[in-house]
């Protein structure tokens, strides 16, 4: 897929797991799943904005992107519920289209 369709389904991955990890009984144990949710929705954002109107800065968000994309797939993947375990999937594919 293309760096702008894995966006976001990242960003959709991740607010869905924020969402599930809110709710559980122990959010300070999914505090920094969350944190990392959170700065991978930023930097996908910024990097589809900066993409979209072929600004030069568009490649240095790419790999801003692609770095907390391989942040939160890490963080989600040392969870066993299934919201993590898609948001470190999506994430994953996110990383990989986008580091070109």
């Amino acid at each position: 897929m293309s760096c702008e369709v894995d966006c976001n389904a990242c960003i959709e991955s991740c607010e869905r797991c924020i969402e599930e990890c809110l709710a559980e009984a122990d959010v300070a144990a999914r505090a920094e799943c969350i944190r990392r949710c959170r700065d991978c929705i930023d930097a996908c954002v910024l990097s589809m904005k900066l993409t979209a109107r072929n600004s030069p800065l568009a490649a240095a968000a790419r790999e801003l992107c692609v770095r907390a994309c391989q942040a939160c797939a890490d963080e989600c993947g040392k969870h066993a519920d299934e919201g993590c375990r898609a948001c470190a999937a999506a994430c994953r594919a996110c990383a990989t289209s986008c580091a070109c």
